[in-house]
């Protein structure tokens, strides 16, 4: 009986001690087969294009950006009211809502500003007919780590839209700054808004990015700098020279990215990967 109980507890220790590398294998696993599953193509633009560039663009896109708020520099928003039409041309949704300004943010405020901004997302998403648990990205445009009062606000919006039935997620930086050697998106990680908060990450830097390109087997959105995140934009119009001098050519003259379609450049874009052809589960 003692050498049975011996062998026993033996085994049990033995199991016990091996679950950190059995976990650690697992979550290797997983993230190579995120990896390597065919990634989709998406494009995203301020303005929304028109009911005639549907047709041209779905054929090279999977998805499209969707603005739940006016973009960042526009007073209107002029993509309310088309859901409908871009699902009848068979698109997944991205969707987006405008962040504010760190100097917007004032201590109490940012949390009050969080809040209110997810009640509005919230309800645009449902009046769109967005359903329940979509991913509303936050559009963040600023780099580098993001100070105390931002993240209050982050942590604010994320609960809101849970409250409301929607997952939060970020559009933010995935290029390391040079000051300060860390993404927005690791920031923003490090202070965990929410257990399952997404990212949307910006990293037009070539390489990782293959420019203003349009490949058949796009790269992994977990290419562009951040392991985990769901999409990627690559390519930004217009062009920033500084950071796509390397890239291959596909920019047109003009700085900006168009589909190869769009013969006429008619309409300039940015173009991403995701790991689903409906990022923000929007169908």
């Amino acid at each position: 009986m003692n050498s049975l109980r011996c062998i026993t507890a033996w085994l049990a220790l033995l199991c016990i001690g091996s679950l950190p590398l059995l976990y650690g294998i697992s979550q290797r696993a997983e993230k190579t087969g995120a990896a390597s599953k065919p990634a989709c193509l998406g494009f995203d633009r301020n303005i929304f294009p028109g009911r005639a560039a549907l047709p041209v663009l779905r054929k090279t896109f999977t998805f499209s950006g969707y603005w739940l708020s006016p973009p960042p520099g526009e007073k209107t928003n002029t993509w309310l009211g088309q859901r409908e039409l871009l699902r009848a041309q068979g698109f997944g949704f991205l969707l987006l809502y405008r962040g504010p300004q760190t100097r917007d943010l004032k201590n109490e405020a940012a949390v009050e500003k969080g809040i209110a901004d997810a009640r509005d997302a919230a309800s645009a998403a449902k009046k769109e007919g967005f359903p329940a648990l979509s991913i509303i990205f936050l559009d963040i445009e600023e780099g580098g780590r993001l100070p105390a009062t931002y993240h209050a606000y982050l942590r604010a919006w994320a609960s809101g839209l849970s409250e409301a039935g929607y997952r939060s997620g970020a559009y933010c930086s995935g290029i390391p700054v040079k000051e300060q050697p860390i993404t927005t998106a690791d920031d923003i990680r490090a202070h965990a808004p929410s257990q399952d908060f997404v990212f949307y990450i910006f990293n037009d830097v070539c390489p990782p990015s293959p420019g203003c390109t349009f490949p058949q087997k796009p790269p992994s959105p977990m290419a562009g700098g951040v392991p985990d995140a769901r999409a990627w934009q690559f390519a930004q119009s217009p062009r920033r020279m500084e950071r796509t001098v390397q890239c291959p050519p596909g920019y047109h003259t003009d700085g900006n990215c168009y589909a190869p379609g769009d013969t006429a450049h008619t309409w300039f874009l940015d173009v991403n990967s995701a790991s689903s052809p409906d990022p923000s589960g929007g169908r």
